[in-house]
């Protein structure tokens, strides 16, 4: 992500894991926001890294906003301003019963055991009551299912209070504003849809080339307030092709004769498609002409949408796919897509497929802990068991909150990932690692590691909305020294890890009806449940979009 209007946000800025995560950031010229529940304090923890050489020369730049998780008042709408993505550290504070020095050696050291107790705010508050009131601020800013709706013939058609914020109309703008003869409009349709039933839009009309005419359009409303497409890397429409090349023009102010951003696209006849295009394929034109000098298209403040059929592409050139007459164009929804696929490789819309493979990297990393699934698990003997699987319910039930805290990430629809790391110490990065899903494994991970993955993972959608647990695999009774660590050649590979480690979705390794599911998904495997899928609205077939010379 590079450094621009989009913000990462931080919490838990000035525990052990999140202050790494913000210097690796601002490294790699992020603009970070760190909420943290005290300035003064979090502005003498955090103020070396706006000096450190080795983090500003990346040009990142980093603010602290005062909030506290566990009370919602403090949250406030332009905290999350151009919020892009979220790194989730913060967690209820554990100290040693017996005390521990000011900088917290004795917690941070993660080898020789303490007896712990809970401090301050409790697991509930923290942990999931406060996850409840961080998702609630950034989701709709993060993409994912359920965000990325502009319009949709059914909740057109519906009325119902989930069209608010859609486009439910579209008038005509025809060339009969410059002379011409067209005519056009736009109706909801209840059976025009692709399965039989179910609405479309149909943009529909006659257009000729008489009177200097050739083009008809239709206009949405404009959207109050607009939209926000911020989070997503293009527009992708369905519909039904007629095989001639439309138009697609997207408006970012509420001027009605100003600069569109535009991009043609090309259909198949009596063929219902996906058609995708790049935000970066809009270019702002002004009456069929090119503005070179226009600010790039500002996808998180879309005021109207267009659709137009025309004569004339740009700059004096002619649609070499338009035929005068009767045209037709049933569209079932237009919103916001991503462009990555799974693999991390831009999808190539030259290429037809039988299912949209494309998804967006993690937009909400979090970190959890390994053990969150292990109280009360059948067969489970507790005394084998890291010594917050024992005291569970001693600590509040700070195992059983940071589960219903992940609980309601998987439900939200944002692209996430849950790191669940084993004991955190303080020993140096670059050990050999070892990742797996279903809640078993033990041991203990350098907290620095655990920060480098959260970063990587911002650009890993193969990692998309999975779960899963990391640990090193040097022992506990083995240090792992600044020696070692020199010692291993090179920058570590992640996202090779990431790909060897076969992640899958849905698994989290609870126990469902007193069985423990393991390594198998939570939901038995059955795809469209509710958690863990992306919206099969847009699993549809992709075609090849052009973009407008």
């Amino acid at each position: 992500m590079p450094l621009n209007k989009d913000v990462t946000l931080v919490t838990g800025a000035t525990g052990g894991v999140g202050k790494r995560v913000i210097a690796l950031l601002l490294q790699r010229g992020h603009r970070v926001r760190a909420l943290v529940r005290d300035l003064p304090k979090s502005q003498q923890l955090l103020s070396a890294l706006s000096s450190d050489p080795n983090t500003t020369t990346g040009g990142g730049c980093l603010e602290l906003i005062a909030a506290d998780l566990t009370q919602p008042a403090t949250l406030l709408p332009e905290m999350f301003t151009n919020v892009r993505a979220v790194i989730s550290a913060a967690a209820v504070k554990v100290v040693p019963k017996e005390g521990d020095t000011v900088d917290r050696k004795k917690y941070y050291q993660g080898i020789k055991f303490y007896d712990p107790e809970i401090v301050g705010d409790t697991p509930e508050s923290v942990e999931y009551k406060g996850m409840k009131s961080l998702l609630g601020m950034v989701g709709g800013k993060l993409g994912g299912r359920g965000n990325c709706i502009l319009f949709s013939a059914s909740l057109a058609s519906s009325r119902s209070p989930a069209s608010k914020g859609t486009i439910t109309e579209f008038g005509a703008l025809d060339d009969v504003v410059m002379g011409g003869v067209s005519s056009s409009g736009f109706s909801i349709q209840p059976n025009a849809g692709e399965v039989q039933g179910t609405p479309a839009g149909v943009f529909a009309g006659n257009v000729t080339s008489a009177n200097n005419g050739g083009f008809a359009s239709v206009r949405s409303r404009n959207i109050s307030p607009p939209a926000d497409l911020g989070a997503y890397d293009g527009v992708q429409l369905r519909l039904k092709g007629d095989g001639q090349r439309y138009k697609l023009v997207l408006r970012t102010t509420e001027a009605w004769d100003g600069v569109g951003y535009t991009v043609s696209f090309d259909t198949v006849a009596d063929t219902w498609q996906t058609v995708k295009v790049p935000f970066s394929s809009f270019k702002a034109i002004f009456r069929a002409r090119s503005v070179p000098d226009a600010h790039p298209l500002n996808a998180a403040n879309i005021v109207s949408v267009q659709l137009m059929l025309s004569k004339f592409e740009y700059d004096g050139k002619l649609n070499p796919a338009w035929r005068e007459g009767r045209f037709e164009l049933p569209v079932e929804s237009i919103g916001g897509c991503y462009m990555t696929s799974s693999t991390g490789d831009d999808v190539d819309n030259n290429k037809k497929k039988n299912k949209d493979s494309s998804s967006p990297s993690p937009r909400f990393i979090h970190i959890s802990s390994a053990g969150v699934t292990r109280p009360n698990r059948p067969g489970i003997n507790v005394d084998q068991e890291p010594p917050a699987v024992k005291l569970n319910d001693a600590l509040g039930g700070l195992l059983t909150y940071k589960l219903k805290g992940e609980d309601e990430i998987r439900a939200s629809g944002v692209p996430f990932v849950i790191i669940r790391p084993v004991a955190l110490t303080e020993e140096p990065a670059g050990a050999e690692l070892q990742i797996d899903q279903g809640d078993v494994i033990k041991g203990k991970i350098s907290r620095q590691d655990v920060a480098e993955l959260c970063v990587e993972l911002l650009d890993m959608p193969e990692a998309v909305n999975t779960t899963f647990e990391i640990k090193s695999t040097v022992p506990f009774s083995e240090p792992w020294t600044e020696e070692k660590a020199a010692a291993v050649a090179g920058r570590r590979d992640w996202r090779k890890l990431i790909k060897e480690a076969g992640l899958k979705e849905g698994v989290t390794g609870k126990t469902v009806d007193g069985v423990y599911t393991g390594k198998e998904r939570e939901d038995g495997g059955v795809i469209g449940g509710v958690r863990g899928v992306r919206s099969s609205l847009w699993q549809q077939l992709v075609v090849f979009s052009y973009e407008g010379v």
